[in-house]
């Protein structure tokens, strides 16, 4: 890892807040997987982004928005998650949605296709559509109109829009990840 946990006694007047303020969402919404270590450093993606608050505030709001106020399914935004993630090979993110995924009820099989950068034939109809916009837009160019159209009449234009920004998102989430050489933690 390319950045060392900044233990909270270790923290300047401008990462206090912030640590604080993902600390609580991350208490509060990111279960099941390591997210802080037991001196209170911040783990995966929080790491790097409590590094330079100037830069992490705003990436952790839009990451509470897309998250804590959504309007799409639990299981639809892991397996575009998913699919984010398999694309860019980030292995925290790998690690922590597929324990996600599970605690939203999709099959290992399932959740071990998408990670294997195959679709799965058993995907429901809001699950395909998810994978299909998240596939199109990890592999670059524009969207395809027939690909956004099947995404609004599934989830209405505003939670496909949702959709869009959280694959961004995650792309973010994935290029941090790999730029700074985030590990999975260590079993404790």
């Amino acid at each position: 890892m390319r950045l060392p946990l900044i233990p909270p006694a270790q923290l300047d007047d401008a990462q206090k807040p912030l640590h604080a303020d993902m600390k609580a969402g991350i208490e509060k919404n990111f279960k099941g997987f390591a997210t802080i270590a037991p001196d209170g450093s911040l783990e995966g993606p929080w790491n790097p982004w409590i590094h330079w608050p100037r830069i992490g505030g705003p990436i952790w709001e839009l990451t509470k928005t897309l998250s804590f106020e959504t309007k799409l399914p639990r299981p639809v935004r892991e397996v575009a998650i998913l699919v984010t993630g398999a694309k860019f090979r980030a292995a925290y993110e790998i690690y922590a949605h597929v324990i996600a995924a599970e605690q939203r009820g999709l099959p290992d099989a399932k959740i071990a296709t998408i990670v294997a950068g195959q679709r799965p034939a058993d995907l429901t109809r809001e699950e395909a559509v998810a994978y299909d916009i998240a596939a199109a837009l990890v592999a670059g160019g524009v969207l395809p109109e027939i690909t956004w159209k099947q995404g609004v009449e599934v989830f209405g234009r505003d939670a496909a829009a949702e959709l869009v920004y959280l694959v961004g998102l995650y792309c973010l989430v994935s290029v941090t990840l790999n730029g700074f050489d985030v590990p999975i933690p260590e079993p404790g």
